[in-house]
């Protein structure tokens, strides 16, 4: 993990952090050249209390959205483990005690038991293919025959993993994710304040359509989250504005973007 630490500024001058920092992936090869997916970096503000990400967007998995098998064979890949402090910087800071608290289903007098039976825990993972925190958060009512779910956090990739090509792009409920040719499923690898979303003419599914329409170009070869709007190909761009996109589940492999590329 990296961390970038500002010069002290001027008194009459206000500290700014570029929103564009720019980098190549070996740039950011922390420790062993084989691990790219690590990839990290962390901004902070001692003076605010904060420190997030700089460069892999956050992504928040509401409860409802963890339905889809995609995102089931995902969390099923996922190991629990002990918090640290890339888990940390996931959650509001007045919620990282709750890290550390079990969940009332294995200690019933947790302190983030509720009423005896209900719960607000936190549970931390990480996920062995790219390295990546994750934060599972637990909405249970007290009692029974109420509202027992998950939601999650976690950070997306910048890339895919070396010398993974991507092969097959999904989307459903609002979640995008990349298969690779070795049948690896990740989520789309993604840079903060770069969102995708689909179904409306805006700067979302203009980003969505930007990486598409890279990975389509460079035979699924070029992974890395950044793609600029003005490079997304009419063609893709049409299919991640139309409702058609937005409904249901839908899956498009390499060779399916590079055909709409070429008519």
């Amino acid at each position: 993990m990296a961390a970038r630490s500002r010069g002290r500024a001027p008194a009459a001058r206000q500290p700014h952090w570029s929103a564009t920092l720019p980098y190549e992936a070996r740039d950011l090869n922390l420790a062993d050249p084989t691990k790219g997916y690590l990839n990290f970096v962390l901004s902070t503000e001692p003076q605010r209390g904060a420190v997030t990400s700089s460069l892999n967007a956050v992504l928040d998995i509401e409860a409802q959205q963890t339905v889809t098998p995609h995102f089931q064979e995902w969390l099923g890949r996922l190991v629990r483990c002990e918090p640290n402090a890339m888990h940390c910087t996931l959650v509001d800071p007045k919620k990282i005690p709750a890290l550390f608290h079990p969940c009332v289903t294995e200690d019933k007098d947790s302190p983030s038991a509720i009423s005896g039976s209900g719960c607000l825990c936190r549970r931390t993972f990480y996920d062995p293919e790219f390295g990546l925190p994750v934060v599972g958060e637990h909405f249970k009512h007290a009692g029974t025959g109420g509202t027992d779910q998950w939601s999650y956090t976690t950070y997306a990739p910048l890339e895919l993993r070396p010398d993974d090509v991507f092969s097959r792009f999904y989307t459903g409920r609002g979640l995008f994710w990349a298969r690779t040719d070795k049948g690896v499923l990740s989520l789309l690898p993604q840079r903060n304040a770069l969102g995708y979303e689909i179904g409306y003419n805006g700067g979302g599914p203009h980003a969505l359509a930007a990486y598409l329409t890279q990975v389509a170009a460079t035979d699924g070869q070029h992974t890395t989250a950044g793609a600029q709007y003005e490079d997304a190909h009419p063609a893709i761009l049409a299919w991640t504005q139309s409702k058609a996109a937005d409904r249901g589940t839908n899956e498009l492999s390499l060779s399916d973007l590079q055909a709409m590329m070429a008519s």
